[in-house]
């Protein structure tokens, strides 16, 4: 018998209005009861003693390992409204605890076939690690090694040699027109025509030589590799077959009982621990056992990862990459909240223009703008600017600013004047200076942040501190004024990448702040409070030094 997860609130909840329909998993604020629902989990992961999970709360561990629970609203066969919960990946080296949901698929079950075939796994890794340790390869690699330079420098000097002999028959031959007999002259031809045929055999006779030295050098290291080969081969194709094994074994379902597994899930191969967030394992458990879903909500609780930010307590959306595709198959359909993402927010918002002239236009953008168009939202700065400018040409947009961050913008006219601008910020040349409010107070006066950041391709469109792969980011910083909560600063990006300033902002080896406002690297407000106020740059005609400055409206 299946063990019943389903909890009753503690308080009562007679007061509180049910969700009309089902949370949009990727943007959302969460309800009322999903609030109360997840206060209530955080008490019971304060005060539970049944298992020990170091999430770096209590003091700074290089092992501390934050996660991501999940509450589910739903409401019983019997109509009673209550909450389930989950936890992403697994907790104190656990896929079950008490009260919590399990997992889709249970791949530590000690006698399941995956364990198992990891065990195996193991075992072909160090026989693989114990014969690749072989002293005879490296003595056979580095003879292999010498034969292929040896070869290479005598073949590279017969070449040298040819090239010379080349030279001295040429010379010969144009003398011998000019001072012998014609009988004289082609017996030397002869005689210079053997020389050239003579090089050219020992050529083919030296190349040869070292090949057939090449090919024994090979052939050794190939007798002992062999088994290495054969056990690296055997380690790959165990390795793929118990890949799509898992595949199988992931098996979604959604309202309408259609249960589809991980392989029909995903175009390719799913990315590593698809299923194992704690969304899918909520809606799985509730599809299983007859509970309706009514709304959904996950945070992080814990130390922040050293890559992604994630805040202790902050709600956060479902991922892109792991889950959209998942639970685009178990809501389907569901009644669910509207995509705010696909509304337009620049309705009735109209762009300030703050310099003019022929070549170029310095406009004000507001807040919740795009600059370009998107992938379902058109209306943009260069939409606005086009139809206004019907004979500007080239690509108008020479900066751009993320959607959630009002000011300043370059617009040129022409090709020639965008290129000149453009010139101007690679050289950075241009000076910029943001204003932001940031959540929490600042020890220090200023700094320089130097993060570097590339896309997490599993959540897109944010992005990670990455020293890897990561492009480099800098950033200066100054505080300007404080309060008990907040403190107001200017940024001077030295580099322009995408999100640089939130998530320098935010990041915990950044200034541990997120923006106010930040809707992917913080907490929702009415705005992001983030303004680029300053431009210092050369007019692209006149050459004339130009400064163009508006003041935040927060």
């Amino acid at each position: 018998m299946q063990e019943n997860y389903f909890t009753s609130f503690k308080t009562s909840i007679a007061g509180y209005d049910l969700p009309e329909r089902f949370t949009f998993p990727f943007y959302y604020q969460p309800h009322p009861l999903c609030l109360l629902a997840a206060e209530e989990l955080q008490q019971h992961l304060t005060h539970q003693t049944h298992w020990q999970h170091d999430f770096g709360l209590s003091s700074e561990s290089s092992n501390a390992i934050g996660k991501m629970f999940g509450v589910l609203l739903v409401e019983n066969q019997q109509h009673e409204i209550g909450y389930v919960s989950a936890f992403s990946g697994k907790v104190a080296d656990s896929n079950h605890l008490p009260n919590f949901v399990p997992p889709v698929f249970d791949t530590l079950a000690p006698d399941g076939f995956f364990m198992q075939g990891q065990k195996k796994l193991n075992q072909l890794s160090e026989q693989i690690k114990k014969q690749a340790s072989n002293p005879k390869i490296a003595q056979l690699t580095s003879i292999l090694a010498d034969e292929i330079a040896a070869a290479e420098q005598a073949i590279g000097q017969h070449r040298t040699k040819m090239v010379a002999g080349r030279k001295q028959r040429k010379s010969l031959r144009l003398e011998a027109e000019k001072n012998l007999s014609s009988e004289d002259c082609l017996d030397l031809q002869q005689q210079l025509a053997k020389q050239s045929i003579q090089d050219k055999n020992q050529l083919r006779d030296l190349t040869l030589f070292w090949k057939h030295k090449q090919q024994a050098a090979e052939t050794n290291l190939e007798q002992v590799t062999a088994e290495l080969q054969q056990l690296t081969q055997e380690r790959t194709a165990l390795s793929s077959s118990l890949q799509q094994q898992i595949f199988q074994q992931y098996q979604f379902l959604n309202s309408q009982g259609v249960s589809k597994n991980l392989g029909l899930i995903f175009a390719s191969n799913p990315p590593a621990a698809a299923g194992e967030c704690a969304a899918p394992k909520l809606l799985q458990y509730a599809f299983q056992v007859g509970l309706k879903p009514l709304a959904l909500a996950e945070f992080w609780w814990g130390a922040s990862p050293k890559s992604e930010i994630k805040k202790h307590l902050n709600f956060y959306p479902a991922c892109q990459g792991k889950c959209k595709p998942i639970l685009t198959h178990m809501l389907e359909g569901m009644s669910l909240d509207e995509n705010p993402l696909l509304n337009n927010p620049a309705i009735g918002k109209s762009l300030e223009i703050v310099y003019q002239d022929e070549a170029m236009l310095v406009i004000n953008k507001p807040e919740a703008f795009l600059s370009v168009p998107g992938k379902t939202i058109e209306d943009s700065v260069y939409l606005r600017i086009k139809h206004a400018y019907p004979e500007a040409t080239g690509p108008l947009i020479v900066h751009r600013l993320d959607m959630s961050t009002s000011g300043l913008m370059l617009i040129a006219l022409s090709k020639a004047v965008h290129k000149h601008l453009q010139k101007q910020f690679i050289k950075r040349s241009i000076k910029k200076r943001y204003v932001a409010l940031l959540e929490g107070g600042l020890t220090e006066d200023s700094g320089s942040i130097d993060l570097p950041l590339r896309l997490d391709i599993d959540d897109r469109p944010r992005q990670l501190v990455c020293e890897q792969y990561g492009k480099s980011a800098k950033t200066e910083w100054q505080v300007i004024q404080r309060n008990a909560k907040q403190t107001k600063v200017y940024f001077y990006p030295v580099t322009g990448r995408t999100h640089q300033l939130r998530v320098h902002a935010a990041h915990s080896r950044g200034l541990d702040s997120p923006i106010v406002g930040d809707d992917l690297y913080g907490t929702t407000a009415n705005r992001l409070h983030l303004h680029a106020e300053y431009l210092e740059f050369n007019h692209p005609v006149t050459q004339e030094r130009m400064t163009v400055q508006v003041d935040a409206e927060f």
